[in-house]
């Protein structure tokens, strides 16, 4: 037996998704997938490996046994193929200023990467405690953090500036952006689609549960709609996007006073949900009648369209809208409003195209072209984990 199976863990706040890679040369090559959704009962493990699907159920806990899930997904995975695991690669949200790209772990960076929990603390927790599992279960197996916030590293100090006073943004309060392993990804598939457009001024938008948007150029990004966390820029299922600061101290003097209380509220309880009083999902939305799901819809794809608009102004021009993640990739009514908001900017769809689901969707005339093209940002993290363990 060989050493050459990679997986990748993405952990969310209530999901872990897996990946499940086989190494050939120095190439990650993807032959499987896995997900444990925390907020079903019981909890099972839904995973494929190549054409094969398989459902077992989890006897771990979420809270207080949780290196037993980790421990069961490995048993499970690591069953249907030939080789040992060789390593292990993991999506952390937030890298700071310390990380702007993928390491190997170790005691320290590991600790390093706590240290950042203050930056992202309902998101950093969850791979700090799959990355603790892994080293429990398996000392010897090699792991490798790939970072969200990394791919933004090379937006200018003015982009990521926020207007406040000069030692808190060189302590850190500063804008970092996220969704940077779904970015990087697009950005270079784009360049296999069309590496003209690819090397112009592209706008990805990420539009899922959390959603967001990245002016590139050349494939390096410049700015985007997320700033400092990931409660900013355009609505989000329950997240609320841009929120004057004077709401917040209203709420505050009304009696929201304690920082959980308020966390609490502005991710799970604002965005597209909060609006519409009904549902997050924006497919719940576009089947329900009422004014409210209209408007939380109507919004949603006005705040994009807005976003672009300002993404326009940092690249100084436009040469092509990437539609990406679960809405972008599946939602030919979010991409058509979202396009007719942005016919001053010479943007046509072909309304046959985006219908469709197919990779181009401008029409003929359009001053700009229009993609939707899949994410795939577990491929991101096991090809950094490959670069630097091969």
């Amino acid at each position: 037996m060989t050493d050459d199976v990679l997986l990748t863990f993405n952990a969310g706040s209530s999901t872990l998704k897996i990946g499940i890679f086989e190494l050939k040369g120095a190439r990650a090559s993807n032959v499987g997938r896995g997900k444990i959704d925390f907020d079903q009962t019981p909890l099972t493990l839904r995973y494929s490996v190549r054409q094969a699907h398989y459902e077992k159920p989890v006897k771990g806990d979420n809270d207080t046994n949780f290196v037993s899930i980790v421990g069961e997904t490995l048993d499970h995975m690591l069953a249907h193929l030939p080789g040992g695991l060789s390593a292990v690669a993991h999506r952390v949200v937030h890298g700071g200023m310390t990380f702007p790209k993928a390491i190997p772990l170790d005691d320290a960076r590991i600790g390093q990467i706590e240290a950042l929990i203050p930056l992202a603390p309902l998101h950093q927790p969850q791979a700090l405690r799959v990355i603790r599992s892994i080293a429990t279960l398996r000392p010897g197996v090699r792991q490798v953090a790939s970072f969200d916030t990394a791919f933004h590293s090379s937006q200018s100090d003015l982009v990521r500036r926020l207007a406040i006073p000069r030692r808190m943004h060189d302590d850190g309060v500063r804008r970092y952006g996220f969704h940077g392993l779904s970015y990087k990804y697009i950005a270079s598939r784009l360049r296999q689609i069309d590496p003209v457009a690819a090397g112009g001024k592209v706008i990805a938008c990420h539009l899922g549960s959390g959603a967001s948007l990245c002016a590139m150029e050349d494939g390096i990004s410049r700015d985007t709609s997320m700033g400092f966390s990931a409660l900013d820029g355009i609505p989000m299922a329950t997240r609320p996007g841009w929120l004057d600061p004077g709401a917040l101290l209203y709420l505050m003097r009304s009696g929201m006073r304690q920082p959980d209380e308020m966390e609490d509220f502005l991710y799970h309880e604002c965005g597209l949900l909060g609006v519409s009083g009904i549902s997050g999902d924006t497919r719940v939305l576009l089947d329900d009648d009422s004014p409210e799901a209209a408007e939380a819809i109507d919004l949603f794809c006005l705040r994009i369209s807005g976003e672009i608009g300002r993404l326009c102004a940092t690249l100084g021009g436009l040469d092509a809208i990437v539609f990406t993640a679960g809405i972008g990739e599946n939602q030919p009514q979010i991409r058509a409003r979202v396009a007719q908001r942005l016919q001053w900017l010479g943007i046509e769809i072909d309304g046959n195209a985006n219908n469709r689901n197919l990779t181009s969707i401008n029409a003929a005339s359009s001053h700009a072209k229009l993609f939707v093209i899949p994410t795939d940002e577990e491929q991101v993290i096991a090809d950094e984990a490959t670069a630097l363990i091969m």
